[in-house]
């Protein structure tokens, strides 16, 4: 109270002297800072006892899962809320779209002519080392096959070579006494119905050249080789312009190495059974590279092979390779059906005759399309009258071997 009353007493302006003055905060003030603190303190207790957070605000990620639906639950048509992209996505894929199915053009390097093949789920074109061998054909000596990490390919056993063993029969005394033509039908086994066509409408003596791709190529080779057709295999090799013209997959290449290409060449060589040799599939610039063609030609003679040009470049170094390693060998002299026309095969085929009857022997190579059947069915008719001999491929080559 003395305090008090010494601060009334002070006049004013001056201050007592020896005493501090204390610092006090209005009471409004006061109020307002404990409201506010309380208002805090309720806004905290509100959040922890009425949010249905377990977590108590510790940090959370967000994962989007996606359901899997059982194959029932799939069969069920989508909500009608569904967005058109979230229907896309949720539709089951069609067998094509969930297979291995894989569609490789094949363009005729002379023609320009297209070809989708359709190499689906299980087809041994899209086989790898670890998946299963194409099934084994029936008539083939199993002495004359051995393993490889792709399956069974062509071997010499017991004195004993794919090339004879799997040549057509043939009067080949007659043969070396007259003029003969041997026929090569090639392009064979990525079309079912025109490979049956040939198999069927075209007599035992004309060879048949399978490629390795198709549904079933081994299958239908088997179907030729029940008819006493003598079949060849077709190796796809590099064209001038590939890849605008691709032959299909694992073609030899100028741009591998020969153990790469050896390598293609043994996936090849397992595709099916039966052979007598193997022929080139386009290649114009493959067989015409000496360091590319060298490992195949001997791999091939190895094993008993004999090789057939198709005749499509000048430059193939295929016959003197052939010739160095004692390898049967022939070079389709003319393409029958380069132009696809009744009148234009008629007229090549009139200088395959001529040619066999100045040579002694005369080879010709076509496709198996509808009007290349037809005239060579006729054309085959009226050989034995003109004094001709048709052949398998196999009896022209030991014929002209033997020349």
């Amino acid at each position: 109270m003395a305090e008090a009353a010494d601060e009334l007493s002070t006049p004013l302006g001056q201050q007592t002297v020896g005493k501090t003055r204390r610092l006090r905060l209005p009471f409004t003030a006061m109020q307002a800072l404990a409201v506010l603190l309380g208002l805090v303190l309720v806004g905290f207790v509100g959040v922890a006892l009425f949010n249905d957070n377990p977590l108590g605000g510790e940090p959370v990620a967000h994962v989007a899962l996606r359901k899997v639906e059982t194959p029932a639950a799939a069969d069920k048509q989508a909500p009608a809320a569904l967005t058109e992209p979230a229907a896309k996505s949720a539709a089951p894929k069609s067998p094509a779209a969930a297979g291995d199915a894989k569609t490789v053009t094949i363009i005729d390097g002379s023609s320009g002519k297209r070809q989708d093949v359709v190499i689906g789920a299980g087809n041994p074109a899209d086989k790898t080392d670890g998946d299963a061998p194409p099934a084994m054909m029936t008539g083939i000596d199993q002495r004359l096959l051995e393993k490889s990490r792709y399956g069974m390919i062509p071997v010499v056993a017991d004195g004993l070579k794919p090339f004879t063993v799997y040549a057509a029969d043939a009067d080949r005394a007659k043969a070396a006494k007259m003029p003969v033509v041997a026929i090569v039908v090639a392009g064979l086994g990525v079309g079912a119905a025109k490979t049956a066509d040939a198999i069927v409408k075209l007599p035992a003596a004309v060879t048949l050249a399978f490629t390795p791709y198709g549904a079933d190529p081994g299958k239908l080779a088997e179907r030729a080789r029940s008819q006493r057709h003598e079949i060849l295999l077709q190796i796809p090799m590099e064209p001038f312009d590939y890849p605008d013209n691709d032959p299909g997959p694992q073609t030899l290449l100028t741009s591998l190495n020969s153990e790469q290409n050896l390598d293609r060449l043994y996936w090849h060589l397992s595709r099916l059974q039966g052979y007598a040799g193997i022929a080139n599939f386009m290649g114009a610039r493959f067989v015409a590279t000496d360091p590319m063609m060298q490992p195949i030609v001997r791999e091939a003679a190895k094993r008993g092979l004999g090789y057939f040009d198709d005749g499509s470049t000048p430059r193939s170094v295929a016959q003197s390779l052939a010739a160095g390693q004692a390898m049967p060998f022939a070079k389709a002299d003319f393409t029958i059906d380069a132009v696809p026309t009744s009148a234009e095969i008629d007229r090549t085929l009139v200088k395959l005759e001529t040619l066999a009857k100045e040579r002694g022997t005369a080879v010709g190579v076509a496709s198996a399309l509808p009007v290349s059947i037809e005239r060579l069915s006729a054309w085959i008719k009226t050989l034995e009258s003109k004094g001709i001999m048709l052949v398998p491929l196999t009896t022209a080559m030991l014929k002209s071997k033997s020349g």
